[in-house]
């Protein structure tokens, strides 16, 4: 057995210490702690309190000093939640007892303060570590000033005191040493600087289970931190170290996790400089700290799991920790903080405002300073298709005849250029919010002839040389470093020559106007077409070999500082950084000048500039795997469809009152998927258009305006498909259903009229009550109406033999059957092409919209020759654009790209893949009450144990999976269902990152909403 075992209290003992000490009665639970041993009390009436037995002998001084320190805060009377001491029955602060084997204890009591702490909260999000580092920095301000004999004791979890793990290295495994030891030395190193540093007592301890946070499940805050055991005298910067160790634990991106806590904490204390330059080291001292605690605790009470708790994460944190450059870290809390992050870019932009050099000094065959800016950026026209700008020689061509266009002007631009043309995913990391790739563009590029000379502008040294032949980023690579008085600073020449990055060795000192080298030549310069990458480099940070000239959108702010705008230098009119429109203009502009039923997706609206296959992109180039538009429905701008529409657009775009052979083709490549029974078309711009003429099909068929339709169905905008379209005229803003539209019960199996298997008779019949009432009415029935999966509805797949019997009971009645296939049709359902097909049924009109075009509006409908043949009575049917010959030869081409591409085939593997992991998702999280639908068109139902509709769930769901970089919408007349339709070429890859991402989210504190 061991000591502490020995010395360990019962439930008990407490709750008698409680009561004799303090004359509060209650039930006590045991808590954790590392000296002391913490219980919660909770009193009979509710109320609740701390109760602090100390170890055997423990130092009085010791305790007095934390009794002391919380009243000084509560004496503040600021907002700083903090412990209260409770006075014993004799007026104490401290009790003191001797147990059963004669150990004296001293007990305390504290108030109670409710909430989770830190370690019990899922997710740590940005908004969260900024509260964390508030409300830290407010705790710092109250204990300014505080003084007491043992704030200044020995203590060996005081970063200021670390060096005793120094005896202790050699108990770690090789890997391990290596860290640890790297971290002692350079904190020593460092040691005179950082023993300068503003002292004072702090709290020192904030780790994850002395934290307190609200109950709150959407935007929790920081209400307190806890136990003060652990608060000394020492470096004020000390205490930020810690909240950020252990709040930043467990992030893929720690550095940026940590910035969150030092700007929350620079609100409430502001931070000098000269801090931040030790922040880095610190935190990376504290955890060598926590793991030497942990590795001896083991030895010492192996019984005793709380000493061990932070072991694994501070682990993988120090090894992360270590892999950063400090003084980027330095940079980026300097940043945050409000500071220039690089300490010298004031100081470059003021020498290179007083310089003068000129583009000639760069390129001394080139004798001007004009530029042209070409703008490369994600949302430029410029760069065309990305079919284009990954095609090199069409590149240069298109250089070539912009050069041809300004003979007199250097073509260039590109600094800070967030851009899509870095395909290579060899720099894509995993971050805090998913995947992450580089696109923010560092340097100026200048697009000039291969073999165009490149001098030193200024004397410089040698400092990088290099053929970078491995990834191919730069091609001939060189690094000058440059000395003016005391600044030093440094130019990257990139997409040189081999021989050019060969001439040189490290160390050369190459003088004004001396040959650095020339352009190279595709594909030996990096795989691009010929130009000078030109950069500034204020830092070289931790590169001896390279050095990045792209960087990640969430950096952007310090690397524009470490690498400063190299035009500061040239000074050419024109190349300014290209200015856009932040988000919050273009939202402002809508609420003016749109209709404000207009609606924007997400709590935080997205731009788009770009698409790419499953992927959108907005303007940062940051790439969201898009799960809901089944608009594009091949893909986002799918190279073979968009050059139909390119190439057609360029020689006619009429409409159909003249022949072409686009029309023709179209019908046959859309008759070729349908039953012969449906050979006559009629081409439309919409699917709300589509509707429209099929109900127009029907009274001119049947003579008849009554129209069954389903409940929350939704089949189009305009008044006509409003008419009988459910989900609008039952929801806000509607009036009801029209006279002459009927609508039967929601088919639903699972929470719907009637529910579980073999319901689909049952629901047929409701919609032979609806035919009755057509009757009742003297009127006879025109048409029912039903998507094959109804979409708005909830994505809810109809019950086996409704569809076939519910065709039988229309027809009987003398009405026609319209499958509106908008959502489900052209191969999306994955066993078949059609929905309806599902059924077993032949409808006498299909309507088809969003997925023919690939987002052009184009839509269409399929009747029977009866149907076409009656409602040929003399009223011309004209569509201005229906049929024109550029949204023919877009609709044959995404038609062939389903069949030629085998996108049908893919929706049905994907989709059982999809749909199976769901349902095994649904095991492990309840909340998942229903997973459903066919192919790539699948809804995900959440509900609580009633089967009550969790409608906020599902919105937090959808716009977490948003922060991922994962787009999901929700929908049903409950606002309760996720629904996946993404593009067709969605892999089997999306999906397992869709699941992971889910799966992470539903494991989150989001079901008290």
């Amino acid at each position: 057995m061991t000591e502490y075992t020995q010395i360990k209290l019962s439930l008990e003992k407490a709750e008698d210490l409680a009561f004799d000490l303090f004359n509060i009665e209650g039930k006590a639970i045991a808590l954790a702690g590392e000296l002391d041993f913490n219980f919660k009390i909770i009193h009979k009436h509710g109320q609740c309190f701390v109760l602090k037995v100390s170890r055997p002998n423990v130092n009085v001084a010791y305790l007095e000093f934390q009794q002391k320190l919380l009243q000084h805060i509560e004496a503040q009377h600021t907002d700083i939640v903090s412990p209260e001491v409770i006075l014993d029955t004799h007026g104490k602060t401290i009790s003191s007892v001797v147990d059963e084997q004669g150990y004296h204890r001293k007990v305390r009591l504290l108030t109670w303060i409710p909430g989770r702490i830190w370690s019990s909260v899922n997710p740590h999000l940005d908004g969260l570590r900024t509260s964390l580092g508030e409300e830290c920095g407010k705790l710092t301000t109250a204990l300014l000033g505080f003084e007491h004999p043992m704030a200044s004791r020995e203590f060996d979890w005081d970063i200021a005191q670390s060096f005793w793990t120094k005896k202790h290295v050699h108990l770690f495994e090789a890997d391990k040493r290596e860290i640890i030891t790297y971290f002692l030395n350079e904190f020593e190193s460092i040691l005179e600087g950082y023993s300068q540093l503003r002292k004072s007592v702090v709290h020192n301890d904030a780790n994850d289970n002395n934290v307190i946070v609200s109950e709150s499940p959407i935007h929790p805050r920081v209400i307190a931190a806890i136990d003060y055991g652990d608060a000394i005298h020492t470096q004020i910067i000390n205490d930020l170290a810690i909240t950020c160790a252990y709040g930043i634990m467990h992030q893929n991106d720690p550095l940026q996790a940590a910035l969150s806590i030092v700007n929350g904490y620079h609100n409430s204390f502001p931070l000098q400089e000269e801090e931040l330059k030790y922040l880095y080291w610190a935190v990376a001292m504290r955890l060598v700290i926590s793991v030497t605690k942990s590795k001896l605790n083991k030895i010492k009470e192996p019984d005793n799991d709380y000493l061990l708790i932070s072991e694994k994460p501070a682990w993988e944190l120090l090894e992360k920790w270590r892999n950063l450059s400090p003084d980027f870290a330095e940079y980026s809390f300097r940043n945050i903080c409000g500071f220039s992050a690089h300490p010298k870019e004031h100081k470059f932009k003021e020498w290179a405002k007083n310089s003068n050099f000129t583009l000639p000094n760069l390129f001394p065959s080139i004798d001007t300073n004009s530029v042209y800016c070409l703008d490369l950026s994600v949302s430029s026209p410029w760069i065309g298709h990305q079919s284009e700008f990954n095609d090199l020689d069409l590149f240069q061509f298109k250089i070539g005849q912009l050069q041809k266009k300004h003979p007199s002007k250097i073509i260039a631009g590109g600094y800070l250029e967030p851009r899509s043309l870095y395909t290579s995913s060899a720099y894509d990391k995993i971050g805090n919010y998913g995947k992450e790739s580089r696109t923010v563009h560092l340097g100026i590029d200048y697009w000039l002839p291969a073999n165009t000379p490149v001098h030193a502008f200024l004397e410089g040294e040698v400092v990088i040389a290099t053929n970078d032949v491995g990834d191919k980023e730069y091609g001939g690579l060189v690094v000058l470093k440059h000395k003016s008085n005391d600044l030093v600073f440094y130019t990257l020449y990139g997409h040189l020559s081999v021989a050019s990055a060969t001439a040189h060795k490290i160390g050369d000192k190459l003088k004004a106007n001396e040959h650095i080298g020339v352009l190279g030549h595709y594909p030996e310069n990096g795989n691009w077409a010929p130009h000078l990458h030109f950069q500034v480099l204020l830092s070289l940070l931790d590169y001896a070999d390279d050095f990045p000239g792209v960087t990640y959108n969430a950096q952007k702010e310090v690397w524009k500082s470490i690498c400063p705008n190299p035009n500061l230098l040239f000074k050419s009119k024109g190349l300014n950084t290209t200015s856009y429109q932040t988000n919050n203009e273009l939202v402002a502009f809508r609420k003016k000048h749109l209709g404000r039923s207009l609606s924007l997706q997400y709590k935080e609206p997205i731009k788009m500039v770009r698409g790419d296959g499953p992927y959108l992109i907005d303007q940062f180039g940051r790439r969201y795997l898009d799960t809901v538009n089944n608009v594009a429905h091949v893909g986002h701008e799918h190279p073979r469809v968009v050059k139909a529409g390119q190439q057609q657009m360029a020689l006619l775009n009429t409409n159909s009152r003249y022949l072409h052979e686009n029309i023709n083709a179209l019908a046959q490549e859309l008759l070729d998927t349908l039953p012969k029974e449906l050979s006559v078309l009629h081409f439309v711009n919409s699917g709300s258009e589509a509707n429209e003429l099929a109900i127009r099909m029907v009274k001119a068929v049947t003579g008849e305006r009554d129209i069954i339709a389903s409940e929350v169905g939704y089949h189009g905008n305009t008044n006509m498909c409003i008419d009988i379209s459910s989900y609008k005229f039952d929801g806000k803003g509607g009036q009801g259903a029209p006279d002459h539209t009927h609508i039967f019960p929601l088919p639903d199996a699972f929470r719907g009229k009637y529910r579980g298997e073999n319901t689909g008779l049952l629901y047929a019949r409701e919609v032979q009550k609806q035919i009755d009432e057509v009757h009742k009415k003297g009127r006879g029935v025109g048409a029912l109406i039903v998507e094959p999966i109804i979409s708005c509805g909830g994505q809810i797949e109809l019950p086996k033999g409704f569809l076939k019997q519910a065709y039988q009971n229309i027809r009987r009645a003398g009405g026609l059957c319209i499958s509106d296939e908008v959502q489900v049709g052209c191969g999306r359902m994955g066993k078949t092409f059609w929905g309806f097909q599902l059924h077993n049924v032949i409808p006498d009109i299909v309507t088809v919209g969003k997925p023919l075009g690939n987002g052009h509006p184009l839509a269409a409908v399929a009747c029977t020759p009866e149907v076409a043949e009656k409602f040929a009575n003399g009223m011309e049917y004209f569509n201005t654009f229906g049929g024109n010959p550029v949204s023919c030869a877009i609709g044959t081409e995404v038609l062939r790209v389903v069949k030629e591409e085998g996108l049908q085939r893919n929706a049905l593997e994907v989709g059982n893949y999809l749909k199976t992991e769901l349902k095994g998702l649904a095991t492990k999280f309840p909340i998942l009450g229903d997973v459903r639908g066919e192919g790539l068109f699948l809804g995900i139902e959440l509900v609580d144990a009633t089967l009550k509709p969790l409608a906020a769930q599902t919105d937090y769901l959808a716009n977490r999976m948003k922060d991922y970089g994962i787009l999901m919408s929700t929908d049903g007349p409950y606002h309760n269902v996720l629904k996946i339709k993404p593009p067709l070429v969605f892999t089997k890859g999306n999906a397992t990152e869709l699941l992971y991402y889910l799966e992470k989210i539903l494991k989150e504190d989001f079901m008290k909403i």
